[in-house]
């Protein structure tokens, strides 16, 4: 007897007509997407097309003016960003928004404490057994960082701040990770070991949004790509049918891969 189909899952991020102007210059123009929970998408497309300015709008640190963003079917066109991380969406950004003075265990901390809620003074010792350290040894241990728990944040390097970063947006308990560049600055090394811990994180059931440069790794990681030129979104489908589109070719690659 032939098992069912598996269920479709819902969509966790819809975007409708969005866009973004400043004055007379519009970055980007109606954009229309759906994301399904659970789902990664490989976000890509020439410098200054309005990837990172699409991820800023989606996380609240820009706000649209034009257009609708949903998350888990709340509206959120106009929420802060802190009534979207309520809602589990969490950012890293292309450079480094760590805080370089204190442990890698105070930074995963300090995400948590804004989950559970209590003392989020980094100068006071928390207890090892409060929810707010536990879940963030949890996600140290996720990312494979609990051995340098007590290492300072600032003496990482590139590759493990990428992932602490990580752990800070899983100690928060984001299920919508947006990564802009994760792979940016990474030694070469060290990308295949980033990319299969995003690959594990999206696979355990996060929904995944990334801006990346190396096409290798958006083809390797990315259920489906949205192609981004000149604000608007261009093509989105599957890595395979985008790679192969003439327009994507001509717009971002300029030649057939």
């Amino acid at each position: 007897m032939s098992s069912s189909p598996a269920k479709p899952q819902p969509d966790l991020l819809t975007v409708s007509g969005l866009g973004f102007r400043v004055g007379g210059v519009e970055i980007l123009r109606d954009v229309t997407l759906r994301v399904r929970e659970g789902s990664l998408l490989g976000i890509i497309g020439p410098n200054g097309a309005g990837k990172t300015t699409f991820l800023n709008l989606v996380s609240g640190v820009l706000l649209p003016t034009s257009g609708r963003l949903e998350v888990d079917h709340h509206d959120v066109t106009k929420a802060s960003p802190a009534t979207r991380a309520k809602l589990g969406v969490g950012r890293s950004f292309q450079t480094s928004s760590l805080f370089n003075a204190l442990s890698v265990f105070e930074n995963a901390r300090l995400s948590a404490q804004v989950r559970f809620g209590g003392n989020s003074r980094a100068w006071q010792r928390p207890r090892a057994s409060d929810p707010a350290s536990l879940a963030a040894m949890d996600a140290l241990e996720t990312v494979g960082l609990r051995t340098v728990a007590t290492s300072i944040a600032g003496t990482l390097s590139h590759g493990e701040k990428r992932k602490l970063e990580l752990a800070i947006l899983l100690a928060a308990e984001a299920r919508l990770l947006l990564l802009d560049e994760p792979m940016a600055g990474v030694n070469s090394d060290d990308v295949p070991q980033l990319s299969a811990l995003i690959a594990r994180l999206h696979h355990e059931g996060r929904t995944v949004l990334m801006v990346e440069h190396h096409m290798s790794v958006v083809v390797g990681l990315a259920d489906r790509i949205a192609v981004f030129d000149s604000g608007r979104l261009l093509a989105v489908g599957e890595p395979d049918e985008v790679i192969a589109n003439e327009a994507v070719q001509s717009a971002y690659l300029g030649q057939p891969l």
